[in-house]
């Protein structure tokens, strides 16, 4: 049965992020610290999941795997969101948010922050809540098996990633350096790479369900999001001010897309590159 067609579905997903949400607010304004919700995007995802698949899911192994490989994926990222963020207080976006907006910030931030991203967590998941509730073909097709490959390529380079920066950032030999070994030789956020397969992945198995076609604007607006909003631009939009060695990786490196390093004329400028 198509996702569009099954109301108590979609109705119980959205009270559920609304409701997590608002906890998420409310916790927030305690700890005066909106960071929170930047650990419960991943596990955010997973509850829709497994609220969708207890609300409207015959449990068929199409579903069934499909909440397995999001609740892996988005345990593992709250978890590494956690662990990064634990005793940094709040992150320096929403600080800048909170000096900006004053004493009216606790009510701002309630729209501009978690409400929004609850919606755009809602609006993104609409793929797995096809998946997990939808009657797709019997057995498994070609198109899902390449979903899961790209899902599979796009956490392996997520996981990674995470892990070889994180390592970087905690040997002290490293420190005011620039990763630009391992995945990050290649690509310069082959996270936010990783991130965009696993939801382009998503979809292609959604694909095999009613409907399933029409929800390609949940792996593009996440793509945008990863590209334009609050990925790339935002986390390089001031970098080099704070490490003028990025440059010279901005210039050698892909953005996003793995790709191989270009070689730069020599000066002394690539010459001092960590």
């Amino acid at each position: 049965m198509p996702l569009l067609d099954q109301p108590e579905v979609l109705l119980t997903t959205a009270a559920v992020t609304l409701i997590a949400m608002l906890l998420l607010w409310l916790t927030s304004l305690t700890r005066r610290d909106a960071s929170i919700v930047d650990p419960y995007w991943g596990p955010g995802f997973v509850l829709v999941t497994v609220t969708a698949l207890l609300i409207g899911s015959d449990f068929e192994p199409r579903g069934a795997l499909m909440t397995i490989m999001v609740g892996v994926w988005g345990l593992r990222l709250g978890l590494h969101l956690l662990v990064r963020n634990f005793h940094e207080g709040e992150d320096r976006r929403y600080r800048s948010m909170r000096d900006h907006w004053g004493s009216s910030f606790w009510w701002v931030s309630l729209f501009t922050v978690f409400l929004l991203q609850g919606s755009l967590m809602w609006i993104i998941s609409l793929p797995i809540q096809a998946v997990v509730t939808g009657t797709g073909p019997e057995g498994w097709t070609l198109v899902d098996v390449l979903g899961i490959l790209v899902f599979i390529t796009g956490f392996l380079f997520e996981a990674v990633g995470d892990w070889q920066l994180q390592r970087f950032k905690a040997d002290p030999a490293t420190a005011g350096k620039v990763l630009d070994r391992g995945l990050w030789r290649y690509t310069r956020h082959p996270n936010y790479f990783g991130d965009a397969l696993i939801w382009w992945g998503i979809f292609i198995v959604a694909t095999s369900t009613p409907g399933g076609r029409l929800l390609i604007f949940s792996p593009i607006l996440m793509t945008f999001l990863l590209l334009k909003v609050s990925g790339v631009v935002l986390l390089e939009s001031d970098i080099t001010e704070r490490r003028p060695a990025y440059r010279n990786y901005i210039e050698q490196t892909s953005a996003v897309f793995p790709w191989l390093p270009k070689t730069l004329a020599t000066s002394p400028e690539t010459e001092s590159k960590p």
